[in-house]
């Protein structure tokens, strides 16, 4: 590989830009734009609810009476089932075909969110909130796998530009969203409306149908049910204590749960292997994980992410919990942000070409310096003003720009019959890593103040964690950077 670009030839397996199926060749112009409009809402509506319920939780723990447990259960559930069936759904995408799974999964998604908006009490909402989750992992995985099955070349690389900028505003979004729901308290259904929402653009997507291609999936390969149940768990182990740790401070039973799974993560590589030497259907290729600079490339991902969701999940306690703000005004506040990482997700491919390959380890750079300019500006607990902003905006065009390049070297080489299960890899890469941020950086935050606290007190804390964010961008910055030699040393 030359030090051009990386290019995002997943799906190409070796046939250069060649498309891969009948469904590509015939898929241009108008019906591309048609068919990304309709996957990345299902993507967007997905992520949104990951964060759109945080601001409701204090109200609907009142209307319903829930109990703390429960309401952690309501709020973080959702993205325990959607992190731990990300692959295995990834899988079945590619053996019933990934157009049939992301309306199975819109569906589900849809359904349940009527009922949580509908639902009695807490223990109704808990379980419906499950079923979200569950939806949500369904349709997700199928998002990038029908990207890399539908487009080739340069309009690959734009969807994926795109699909970076819609996994950046979504997690904001639901915050914003969800303080102005509630705040609005619509009909007067309050906390309601934050689940009743994704309702009609669910009915919506339901109605496109057939703007999504006709990819049949490959039923010859027969299901891993040991691989996908021992995966299952130790997913499982590994996200609920992260999830529900620093809610609860950290009891026996969270350290526990994660050393058991790092016991069925090693018994799954072990089940793993024995599928493949006996001549089955692994759930995870090993030639996937293989794929060179895919490893460095997604953790380089996962850090991005630990370091993005954790700023945003710190820096709103911050915003609310010391200096006042409500929760739209603290959610706008991150505008600056959201609108620097799509902006950089989307126009990165127009910079010099010279530039392009390094973007990764120069933008997580600036990133880090941008961390460290915010950690500064708030360290004495001063009012949001425009140094911070900009500090803001430098970390969201500079992540921005790297992110884009990341993605297509983590599967720049991976071909077309691993699509799904380079797709369940990455989103889970992505799901671990915002909840990594949100755990590990939120309970450093917490570990400095109590919330409520005096602006000063959390504006140290602040500055604690925006530092340590710098040097997980830092270390993010040097993973991209072994990954693009892995590409062109291959």
């Amino acid at each position: 590989m030359t030090n051009a670009a990386p290019r995002v030839s997943a799906g190409s397996g070796g046939r250069g830009d060649a498309p891969a199926t009948a469904a590509e060749a015939g898929r241009t112009g108008a019906g591309t734009k048609w068919l990304l409009a309709l996957i990345l809402t299902g993507q967007f509506m997905a992520t949104l609810d990951v964060s759109i319920v945080n601001v409701a939780a204090r109200t609907i723990q009142s209307d319903l009476h829930a109990s703390g447990p429960a309401l952690q259960v309501i709020v973080a559930g959702y993205t325990v089932v959607y992190a731990v069936l990300l692959i295995t759904s990834a899988r079945l995408g590619s053996r019933y075909g990934y157009s049939r799974l992301f309306m199975l999964g819109t569906a589900v998604f849809t359904v349940a969110s009527l009922a949580c908006g509908l639902a009695p009490g807490a223990g109704w909402l808990t379980g419906f909130r499950l079923l979200q989750g569950a939806g949500a992992a369904l349709l997700v995985p199928q998002v990038m796998s029908l990207i890399q099955h539908s487009l080739t070349g340069p309009s690959r690389v734009r969807a994926l530009g795109v699909y970076t900028a819609v996994l950046a505003a979504g997690a904001v979004v639901g915050q914003i969203l969800g303080g102005v729901l509630v705040g609005a308290d619509l009909f007067g259904i309050g906390w309601r409306a934050v689940f009743l929402v994704n309702v009609p653009v669910g009915a919506v997507l339901l109605a496109g149908r057939s703007l999504l291609p006709g990819i049949e999936g490959t039923r010859g390969r027969k299901p891993d049910v040991p691989g996908l149940l021992l995966l299952a768990a130790a997913l499982g182990l590994f996200v609920m204590p992260l999830v529900l740790g620093h809610e609860t401070g950290w009891p026996s039973w969270t350290w526990i749960m994660l050393a058991a799974s790092v016991v069925a993560f090693a018994a799954f590589v072990v089940c793993e292997r024995r599928v493949t030497a006996a001549g089955g259907d692994p759930l995870i290729e090993t030639r996937v994980l293989r794929s060179p600079a895919l490893a460095p490339a997604a953790l380089s991902i996962c850090l991005v992410l630990v370091a993005f969701s954790g700023s945003l999940f710190t820096a709103a306690l911050h915003l609310q919990g010391a200096l006042g703000y409500s929760p739209e005004h603290a959610g706008l506040l991150f505008l600056p942000l959201v609108v620097g990482f799509g902006l950089g997700g989307l126009y990165w491919r127009r910079l010099p070409a010279r530039m392009q390959p390094s973007l990764p380890l120069t933008g997580l750079l600036v990133s880090a310096a941008g961390y460290v300019w915010l950690g500064f500006v708030q360290r004495d607990g001063a009012q949001v003003g425009v140094a911070a902003e900009t500090a803001l905006g430098v970390v969201g065009v500079s992540s921005g720009v790297a992110y884009g390049p990341l993605f297509g070297l983590a599967l720049s080489r991976v071909a077309p019959a691993d699509a799904a299960d380079a797709s369940g890899v990455m989103n889970t890469v992505i799901q671990l890593g915002q909840v990594l941020g949100v755990s590990a950086i939120g309970t450093l935050f917490l570990s400095q103040v109590v919330l409520p606290a005096p602006a000063a007190a959390s504006g140290h804390a602040l500055s604690v964690t925006a530092y340590t964010v710098a040097a997980v961008s830092v270390a993010a910055a040097v993973f991209g950077h072994v990954g693009r030699r892995c590409a062109r040393t291959s």
